[in-house]
């Protein structure tokens, strides 16, 4: 098969994307060519418009569009007031907690976990939830990290962040299973880890 620079780059693109290969970047590489004017156009222009005009919070972590400007207290993007924070690894596991109609909230979406940061806490978004729930009088955090070494480790790791501020610290209860994740999770999964939460307590050694 002649070696095409722009269709091999496409195809080591593409197989870097969740759960696809080189044989699955291939198929969908030959979709898109027998497709150019239905779905490399209209998807090349989303893309572009994606990259332009859609970024990350850098106080909550959620998806919006970078004509907005976040500011704590003054939420653009929410407008109802709540007193509840769900804290979660990405932003796949807030749309699984959406979907799931489970919990009525804020969203507060760390980045990763400490693991997955190299331990650069920094790049996780702890500093700005702890101005949020001094600025929003915040009564509960829920820290919905998966059930992984990763997640129980940053979820403890938060917990001492919180220590001394005049707020409840829970955890997601039964129904996610020990190396369970939250986005691979099924709605009656999160409504039971949901309702069963406990306070997130004791010594994190």
């Amino acid at each position: 098969m002649q070696s095409i620079n722009e269709i091999e780059e496409l195809i080591k693109l593409i197989s870097k994307l969740p759960g696809l290969g080189p044989k699955s970047a291939k198929r969908i590489v030959l979709k898109l060519i027998n497709n150019r004017d239905e779905l490399i156009k209209p998807m090349a222009k989303v893309l572009v418009d994606i990259y332009k005009n859609i970024s990350r919070c850098k106080i909550c972590g959620i998806l919006k569009t970078t004509s907005i400007e976040c500011n704590y207290n003054s939420c653009r993007i929410i407008k109802k007031k709540y007193d509840k924070i769900c804290v979660v690894e990405d932003i796949a596991d807030q749309w699984s907690i959406e979907a799931s109609n489970t919990f009525s909230g804020y969203f507060h979406i760390l980045g990763g976990t400490l693991e997955s940061s190299s331990n650069n806490r920094d790049t996780l978004l702890i500093s700005s939830l702890i101005e949020r729930i001094k600025q929003e009088k915040i009564e509960e955090i829920i820290i919905a990290t998966s059930a992984t070494v990763e997640g129980q480790t940053t979820a403890y790791y938060i917990r001492d962040c919180l220590k001394g501020l005049d707020v409840k610290i829970s955890k997601l209860g039964q129904g996610l299973p020990i190396g369970g994740e939250i986005e691979n999770s099924d709605d009656g999964t999160l409504y039971s880890a949901f309702k069963n939460r406990s306070e997130l307590g004791g010594d994190s050694d």
